[in-house]
């Protein structure tokens, strides 16, 4: 990480020749409930090690000026001229930017340097990182005594309503209530929240990114989200207290089966199991059970394969490829899905056969290498005190 922060903070005085701060702000993991945030259901994510490194400093006038070290991009604006750009990644600044200036708080111009190793469009959620550093980034810079769910609330309101992608709070969340080696389950409704412990030495997270880029992943996610809205409207004329398919049954679903459109009803017989596998992998952490966690985590995977059809081709090769091995407790593809990473649950003294077999298993199958990252479940964003 130090190397990384250097290397920003390098890049910034180049570019604009003054002291910056320094944040950290990581990528997440969820180990399982996935698409279940924006249905108000309930998650299981943490922060990991894997981070995006942001050097800011405000400037006195209404100027923006943006550099993306991996990119090797710039690109220049003002407060008065946030719109989206062919370049994509300065939405996701521009986006907070504009959330705060809606909001009423005061804020100047700024310069402003990126870089990280959270792995882009591989379903870590490089995205949320970049907003809910700025976010943080620009509440510690002008003093604005906000705190974390505000935050968190304003970086989900970048991506939904300048990006366009209609996510849940989830992403946002993990980003900044992250703790070392313990994990958040979030009630996505109510946002109460409780951390479960996450820390066994001999087990290591293992992300494997399959390098296919999620060009669907945007216009499939939000027609998900449209399916399952479909499905809360029908229910309601039978159970008008509904208000998501987080306050459906299983039951209550299949009594009605015959008046959904099939699709739509796959859709939400996946949302209502996986809201009651969060809460099952939940009390097996309690209990220390990793062997009924990774069933979950498979099971998990096949749902979001069959019956919420989000997985792809690649995805589906690393996960099969994780099973056959001993040693891994679980496996599934996380994040928005068509392309991005799985994540695997392995045990410590079998990472190095995981790489090698997986890494073969997948070359064999698509000509290509997957990006295999061990990442560790470490605190939020932050300020980097040097």
């Amino acid at each position: 990480m130090n190397d990384l922060v250097q290397k920003v903070k390098a890049s910034f005085l180049e570019k604009f020749g003054r002291q910056p701060v320094l944040i950290a702000s990581p990528g997440r993991i969820n180990l399982i409930g996935e698409h279940t945030d924006y249905n108000e259901g309930f998650v299981l994510p943490g922060a990991t090690d894997r981070a995006i490194i942001l050097a800011v400093a405000p400037r006195k006038d209404d100027t923006c000026r943006f550099y993306a070290c991996d990119f090797n991009q710039d690109f220049v604006t003002s407060l008065g001229h946030l719109e989206r750009s062919d370049l994509h990644w300065p939405d996701y600044l521009q986006g907070v930017l504009s959330v705060f200036l809606q909001a009423g708080y005061k804020i100047s111009g700024l310069d402003l340097a990126f870089g990280g190793n959270v792995p882009i469009g591989g379903g870590m959620s490089s995205s949320a990182a970049i907003e809910g550093g700025l976010a943080f980034a620009l509440n510690y810079l002008y003093d604005l005594h906000l705190d974390l769910l505000t935050l968190a609330r304003l970086a989900r309101q970048a991506e939904n309503d300048f990006v366009g992608v209609k996510c849940g709070i989830m992403d946002m969340f993990a980003n900044l209530f992250g703790q070392t080696k313990r994990v958040i389950k979030l009630d996505c409704r109510s946002l109460e929240f409780e951390y479960y412990p996450f820390e066994w030495e001999k087990v290591r997270i293992v992300v494997s990114d399959s390098l296919v880029r999620r060009a669907l992943a945007t216009s499939e996610y939000n027609l998900r989200r449209q399916q399952c809205e479909a499905g809360v409207n029908l229910l309601q004329k039978h159970y008008p207290g509904i208000k998501s398919l987080r306050d459906v049954t299983f039951t209550r679903l299949v009594a009605y089966q015959t008046e959904f459109e099939p699709t739509v009803f796959k859709r939400c017989v996946y949302v209502i199991k996986e809201n009651h596998r969060v809460e099952l992998a939940c009390e097996d952490l309690l209990r220390r059970d990793l062997v009924s966690f990774g069933q979950r985590m498979y099971e998990s995977h096949l749902g979001l394969r069959d019956e919420y059809e989000v997985s792809c081709r690649e995805l589906d090769l690393l996960v099969e490829s994780a099973a056959r091995l001993d040693g891994v407790y679980g496996s599934r593809m996380m994040g928005a899905g068509f392309g991005g990473c799985t994540i695997s649950l392995v045990r410590s003294d079998a990472i190095k056969l995981f790489k090698e077999k997986v890494s073969a298993d997948y070359r064999q199958a698509t000509g290509k290498e997957p990006a295999i990252h061990v990442v560790r479940i470490e605190a939020g964003t932050r300020v980097i005190q040097e």
